[in-house]
């Protein structure tokens, strides 16, 4: 029992009290072998023995630190969204004069999506052998997989783009675009289900955009109503929970501002759209961030129904270690809104949102991670 919080219990199901976003810092090994590929000196096999040795190896790192679900880290990815989306049927990825978003001091390669087909999701989609590798190697752990929330495919298409041009399938018909999404995803759910998936993330950054006034600004002055939109992506959501194979997988969503080189593209607190996100959206928790004055205050969880929150109050950005008598304070700070047993931990975001990684060290990642799992022990007693 906790001294912290008497009625504080523990919990066997994802979303858990210490958890994690996802990714992780690349090792040296895989971004060698990723760059000899890439230039023809090793061949796509000999990347993925490599990938699967430094796998395994982070597996076992995390089980250690004493993670209930470990993930693949991301290694095999070279973005955490575009790499799923333009794996997608009908979804294709194309170089761009500059990335669809701008980051505070620092700059991403230039990639976006185009859709040119009717979206939907095939078994020949690489992160189908993504996760039943990553689930051998775990051998009976727990594997929690990310992919990008569908939100993301429409979001980059549709509206950071200024030039989307809808194929005849989608001209004049935006709900039959959100349909195919959402059922691309729920064809996703089932078969990563069938190969043992019970543990399914969403990651989104679209939410933290319609957080900031300043591209809400930008947003309506193009001509779009994101309340609507939002609106669209809660129907999205909803349609792929409600077609959940079974009661035993968890799907959750990620929500943070931006996250590349330990930089951040998006400011502002959640009020802007707390009501129709967790008032109405029915994923099993939200993961979201809370490291920083950028995320306002805890006032809209007052929107919260029973879904878990994963407090994203340790930052992933830098290795400096936040000072555990706050944390726990803003912890008990959050419980005026939602009760102790509804809330986890977890960093802000994960440490590699793309292959480069944020400016800290492996050490101080793992670092972070213990110290999570020592304040959750404080405070729910596990």
């Amino acid at each position: 029992m906790s001294k912290l919080f008497p009625t504080a219990t523990l919990r066997s199901k994802a979303p858990y009290r210490f958890d994690i976003v996802g990714s992780f810092l690349r090792s040296d090994e895989i971004k060698q072998a990723r760059q000899q590929c890439s230039c023809g000196d090793i061949s796509c096999a000999e990347l993925t023995k490599v990938e699967d040795k430094e796998i395994a190896k982070l597996v076992e790192h995390q089980k250690s630190v004493g993670l209930h679900a470990v993930t693949d880290g991301e290694f095999r990815r070279t973005f955490w969204h575009l790499d799923f989306l333009a794996g997608l049927d009908g979804v294709e990825e194309v170089d761009a004069e500059k990335f669809s978003v701008q980051f505070k001091h620092d700059n991403v390669r230039p990639k976006t999506l185009k859709i040119v087909d009717k979206v939907d999701f095939s078994e020949s989609h690489p992160f189908v052998e993504h996760f039943r590798s990553v689930n051998q190697i775990a051998n009976g752990q727990e594997v929690k997989f990310t992919i990008p929330s569908p939100s993301m495919l429409h979001l980059i298409t549709n509206v950071r783009a200024t030039d989307y041009v809808a194929i005849p399938r989608y001209e004049n018909n935006n709900p039959l675009l959100l349909d195919d999404i959402a059922n691309a995803y729920i064809k996703a759910m089932q078969i990563f289900y069938q190969l043992g998936c019970r543990n399914l993330q969403l990651d989104d950054t679209s939410w933290g955009e319609f957080c900031a006034e300043d591209k809400r600004a930008a947003y309506k002055q193009r001509g779009f109503d994101l309340d609507q939109i939002a609106k669209d992506y809660v129907y999205m959501l909803n349609k792929i929970v409600d077609a959940k194979p079974a009661d035993d997988i968890a799907i959750t969503m990620h929500i943070c501002r931006g996250n590349f080189r330990s930089t951040w593209f998006s400011a502002g607190g959640y009020e802007p759209v707390a009501e129709t996100l967790f008032g109405t959206c029915r994923v099993d928790g939200f993961f979201l961030e809370y490291d920083s004055d950028r995320a306002g205050d805890f006032r809209p969880l007052r929107f919260i129904k029973d879904q878990q929150v994963v407090l994203g109050l340790i930052t992933s950005k830098d290795g400096t270690l936040e000072n555990r008598d706050d944390i726990i304070a803003r912890i008990k700070e959050a419980t005026q809104y939602v009760d102790i047993n509804q809330l986890c931990l977890s960093p802000q975001c994960g440490f590699a949102s793309t292959e480069e990684g944020n400016i800290l060290t492996e050490q101080q990642q793992w670092a972070k991670l213990a110290f999570i799992r020592d304040i959750v022990q404080e405070v729910w007693g596990e």
